[in-house]
């Protein structure tokens, strides 16, 4: 297509588009046998951090074909981590009550001044700069009383308790168990252990100063509801939660919602003890891990349309965390629940959509940031083409490369292409 500058429209690439089933082909990584609690990667997928219950904290630089252990404690009952967009910042949490940072992809860690709770779950924006941690109970308090909700706006150099009133009220679950950040870090969604008929899912606009209760997933909560996990798109508003079930429930479904768990709606998934989800940036790729009572191995399923229809990728095995890179290519799992067991990574092959906008009196091209290298490039006549000069910059808000074009009164074509 033609674009007479700044005339607005739409743009494609001009590449094969492949769109296989996500990630049916699976790596064993080079990651020792573990008890691995949690997964994270950048948005290429290249870095990625695994933590393990009383054994440290491993990156990887080369996709998970070789993992590191790191300087962080040993003796650690760590049980979650997040990384930054780049890869460079991390944080990780322990159910021993610690929480470590790292400004150099795991290098070296700082131990932060927080309170000693029982962290479940941490969450960072795409810069690493907001963060935000859960407990399920108040550890100073012996278990009997909720964990507040921590947030900081400094990399974890200082933390801050948001109570605001949520934990005083009578459907606030007792403790919260997962959390997840929108890519600025503006919208949050935890959700905790079920106590009460309402729904445990509480979200916020404004970085955790704030917080509303979230729509109640239909059919749910007339059991005993066990703990949760939840996902979300780079901008907040596509979300995703899981149940993992106990003996009192069953397995159980997994619902999305697309206005920032305002509503929800069940997926097609199968009912599972589902322990882990997670969500390309655009919220059009999805995956979930589950593990089944007794030691019996769980699977994993994935879906390309949001949610619509769910595969099994015909893998088992006591998955207890996913990670998806930012345009849901690149995919890594760990095992871990009873015995210990490797992490695994897939990839699959599928191109960026090339996409344009208006930009005050420019024009905008972007696209997903990928797992695969690619080079936008530019033509006059579709015939001969050339590679562009300009440095993307990455959108820290949708997590997408975006070159800015100058108007001219000239035309052109654009495309993306691998190297």
């Amino acid at each position: 297509m033609k674009i007479p500058l700044p005339t607005v429209a739409a743009v494609c690439g001009l590449f094969l588009v492949v769109d296989p089933v996500l990630a049916q082909t699976w790596t064993q990584t080079g990651a020792p046998s573990n008890h691995w609690f949690s997964v994270a990667s950048s948005a290429d997928g290249t870095k990625m951090v695994a933590v393990a219950s009383g054994d440290g904290i491993y990156t990887s630089t080369n996709s998970g074909m070789t993992w590191a252990q790191t300087s962080a404690p040993t003796n650690q009952f760590w049980s979650s981590a997040a990384s930054s967009a780049d890869g460079n910042k991390l944080v990780a949490v322990a159910q021993s009550g610690v929480i470590y940072t790292s400004t150099n992809s795991g290098d070296t860690w700082i131990s932060n001044n927080v309170p000693s709770e029982n962290w479940s779950s941490v969450a960072s924006s795409a810069d690493g700069s907001k963060l935000v941690a859960v407990a399920p109970f108040d550890s100073s308090q012996n278990g009997n009383s909720p964990s507040q909700i921590y947030t900081s706006t400094n990399s974890g150099t200082t933390w801050m308790q948001q109570t605001n009133g949520i934990q005083q009220t009578n459907v606030v679950p007792f403790g919260w168990y997962s959390v997840t950040s929108s890519a600025d870090g503006t919208k949050l969604v935890a959700v905790g252990i079920w106590s009460s008929s309402h729904s445990p899912i509480y979200v916020s606009t404004d970085s955790g100063v704030t917080w509303t209760q979230a729509g109640t997933p239909p059919g749910i909560w007339q059991t005993v509801a066990p703990l949760q996990v939840v996902g979300s798109s780079a901008d907040g508003t596509r979300l995703i939660v899981a149940f993992p079930g106990d003996s009192r429930d069953g397995p159980l479904p997994i619902y999305i919602s697309t206005n920032s768990g305002a509503t929800w709606t069940q997926t097609s998934a199968p009912s599972n003890n589902w322990f882990s989800v997670a969500s390309s940036a655009d919220g059009s790729k999805l995956a979930a891990a589950s593990i089944t009572p007794f030691s019996v191995p769980g699977s994993i399923y994935t879906s390309t349309n949001s949610g619509a229809t769910w595969t099994s990728n015909n893998v088992s095995g006591m998955w207890m965390s996913v990670a998806l890179s930012a345009d849901g290519n690149k995919l890594v799992v760990a095992t871990g629940h009873g015995d210990a067991g490797p992490i695994y990574t897939s990839y699959s092959m599928s191109s960026p959509l090339l996409e344009i906008t208006s930009s005050s009196s420019n024009l905008a091209l972007s696209w997903l940031v990928p797992s695969t290298n690619f080079v936008l490039q530019q033509s006059a006549d579709l015939t001969s083409w050339t590679d562009m000069t300009d440095t993307p910059t990455l959108n820290l808000t949708n997590l997408q490369n975006e070159v800015v074009l100058s108007p001219t009164n000239g035309s052109g074509f654009y495309r993306l292409k691998t190297p």
